[in-house]
């Protein structure tokens, strides 16, 4: 008789996202009259930029004749995307980083959720807290999570790192060692960042303890301070301990297109295996590769029209996170992130929790946030808004916020 996988019962209620989705729906079906401004899940709402659409039209033509037709993706991915991404995410900014230890894939969810899998499946490891949701599930599928505790809403054998106002939102290092070190600058969901020097103290601790890094850096262009790393490789010694994820979704829009890439270097070697034929392998097996038709959009992102444009549409999401920043701390709240980030962090207001002030703030302001307790233990009592919409909803959420 065939047995399921028992991790998965583990997981307590639905993915954070989902519970959001049914909360909505239900109170949208209760209230057909009102209108909700959504703030909460981070799907950008600009349209994709004209470079990209362009480039798309360009790649649909080929693949409508015989002689330009493209089937099958190579495994690593295009060599034109890859080395497009090489030179300027990484060599540009003085990152020795060659096409051929990138990976590209849809999306850096599904990388930060699979890259357990070329790890030992007891593996300890470290997430800062808050954090993104998938960093943990994905873990407790593969069982190196333990058992859970309802009340404390922890993981026995995960190492939390707090990320509180008292420091800063950046997690200090471990007490107990861990294999693997989960780390996502600008944050999500907390919106802050690491100076160079700060992230530098990581990497050295990783080697000197025998750690990998897997570094999310999904929101890397909305940088905008000039201490703060674009790339872990910007720290000396990351090559031989960190593995950096990045996305299209959130700088070009590309969350229906669906492209992102993993970087492994080559330099990363446990008991004289290479991590990079390990990661070759899992995605040469289970992964069919992103669409030509996409990979050659995501090349356009690097044109200088693509570039030009995608700054504006960065620029304009920044705008909003500005207005929300500005807008609740005149208002009294106590808020981060915002600068370097899309993402604006919010006490929540006097002992309320992070679901009663989302149900709250849904039924009198019918604006909808992400609670803070979804992304961990450390985010009770916090509350995540969106910079992703448009301006003019934006104004009107902060508008009813500071209102009720």
């Amino acid at each position: 008789m065939y047995r399921i996988n028992e991790n998965y019962l583990k997981l307590p209620g639905s993915y954070l996202f989902s519970t959001i989705g049914k909360k909505v729906s239900a109170f949208s079906a209760a209230n057909p009259d009102k209108r909700i401004i959504r703030l909460g899940i981070g799907d950008v709402t600009q349209p994709l930029p004209g470079a990209v659409v362009e480039a798309l039209h360009r790649a649909v033509d080929e693949m409508a004749d015989a002689d330009t037709f493209h089937g099958y993706a190579p495994d690593l991915g295009y060599e034109f995307l890859r080395k497009a991404i090489a030179e300027n995410d990484f060599q540009a900014r003085g990152c020795a980083v060659e096409p051929d230890e990138i990976f590209v894939s849809d999306g850096a969810k599904s990388d930060s959720a699979n890259i357990q899998e070329i790890f030992a499946a007891d593996s300890k490891i470290a997430v800062c807290d808050p954090v993104y949701p998938v960093y943990v599930d994905s873990n407790v599928m593969a069982g190196r999570t333990g058992s859970y505790d309802k009340e404390s809403e922890v993981w026995s054998d995960v190492i939390y790192m707090p990320c509180t106002a008292e420091n800063g939102f950046v997690p200090e290092l471990p007490e107990k060692t861990p294999d693997l070190i989960y780390l996502c600058f600008p944050n999500n969901p907390t919106g802050c960042t690491v100076t160079k020097d700060q992230l530098q103290v990581w990497v050295d601790y990783a080697n000197r303890v025998g750690a990998v890094i897997i570094f999310d850096a999904a929101y890397e262009a909305y940088i905008s301070q000039e201490d703060v790393p674009h790339s872990i490789y910007e720290c000396e010694g990351a090559r031989g301990c960190a593995i950096e994820l990045r996305s299209f979704s959130k700088n070009a829009g590309f969350t229906g297109l669906r492209l992102a890439y993993t970087v492994v270097p080559k330099d990363m070697v446990c008991g004289g295996v290479s991590l990079h034929s390990l990661w070759a392998r899992r995605h040469g097996t289970k992964y069919n590769g992103a669409p030509y038709i996409v990979q050659r959009a995501g090349e356009a992102v690097y044109s200088e029209e693509g570039k030009a444009q995608i700054r504006s549409m960065v620029d304009r999401y920044m705008k909003n996170a500005r207005y929300i920043l500005e807008g609740l701390k005149s208002a009294g709240y106590e808020v981060y992130g915002g600068v370097n980030s899309p993402y604006v962090w919010m006490k929540t207001p006097g002992q309320m929790g992070s679901w009663e002030f989302f149900d709250y703030l849904l039924e009198r302001a019918n604006v909808v946030g992400t609670p803070g307790a979804g992304f961990g233990p450390s985010g009770e009592g916090y509350f995540r808004l969106t910079a992703f919409g448009s301006y003019e909803n934006t104004v009107e959420a902060v508008e009813r916020i500071k209102e009720i």
